[in-house]
């Protein structure tokens, strides 16, 4: 079974597609360069990404010479990863469907991501998923790429105000704790390799907007008018309180896990 998020508000995130494409370019590259290091997204590797979203993992493992797909829930976001992978002539196997439920054969990958989606998973059915398509002792990776609001002043406020027009969002206000060892996991998962580090992300006033308008706290779960109604709240208080640029203090992570044979 699925989790319950936002007290189980509807979360549509075909509807934030456009800025997500726009305003969501994903963790740095800083994070591909340690994955690689410790064996996930290597040039020739077959890897399929969890909740793609707009493909973000995947093209970022195409341009190093991995074999890439993706999946994800949500036809838009598939829709918008098709083109922005087309712009660049990268070959990457896009397809809409749930995570629990890959459409690829047996032992079709060497490695699975999911980056800033596993809470969304059933995981369960996930895990019994991946024995199936990923060769025996395959690797899956989890990582996030979340800013830190307690840290952060201009991520505390927009959090706020997230929460004004969206009080069932459950998102807020993460401390930047991260276990090594994700809760639940059975006895043929291992950890394998472990990292974590922080970036100051740049931003201008535009492109903070389409960051949090491309969240689930907002652009996946308000509607259009209520959308709009925070954006203009959203920037009239940076106007008060944000230079035009400015940078956001992020945490980036990542687990990789091994089945065991």
């Amino acid at each position: 079974m699925r989790p319950v998020i936002d007290q189980g508000r509807s979360i549509d995130w075909s509807a934030t597609s456009g800025d997500y494409a726009a305003f969501r370019p994903g963790p740095p590259d800083a994070l591909f360069d340690r994955l690689q290091a410790l064996g996930i997204g290597l040039p020739g590797q077959r890897i399929l990404d969890l909740g793609t979203g707009t493909g973000v993992m995947a093209r970022a493992f195409a341009r190093r010479g991995a074999v890439a797909a993706g999946i994800d829930i949500a036809a838009g976001q598939i829709e918008a990863a098709r083109r922005l992978a087309e712009s660049e002539a990268l070959a990457i196997d896009f397809r809409v469907a749930p995570a629990e439920e890959p459409p690829f054969a047996e032992r079709s990958f060497e490695a699975a991501t999911a980056n800033q989606c596993f809470l969304y998973f059933d995981c369960v059915r996930l895990l019994a998923a991946l024995r199936r398509v990923l060769v025996p002792e395959g690797r899956l990776a989890i990582s996030h790429f979340s800013w830190l609001p307690r840290l952060d002043p201009i991520a505390r406020a927009s959090e706020a105000l997230i929460l004004e027009f969206n009080p069932a969002w459950g998102g807020a206000d993460f401390d930047g704790t991260i276990a090594p060892m994700p809760e639940g996991m059975p006895d043929d998962l291992v950890l394998e390799g472990f990292f974590w580090f922080d970036a100051d992300v740049p931003f201008d006033r535009a492109g903070w907007l389409g960051r949090i308008r491309a969240s689930r706290g907002v652009g996946a779960t308000l509607s259009a008018e209520q959308v709009a109604a925070f954006d203009r709240a959203h920037a009239a208080l940076l106007e008060r309180i944000a230079p035009p640029s400015f940078t956001i203090k992020h945490r980036v992570d990542a687990r990789i896990l091994r089945f065991l044979a």
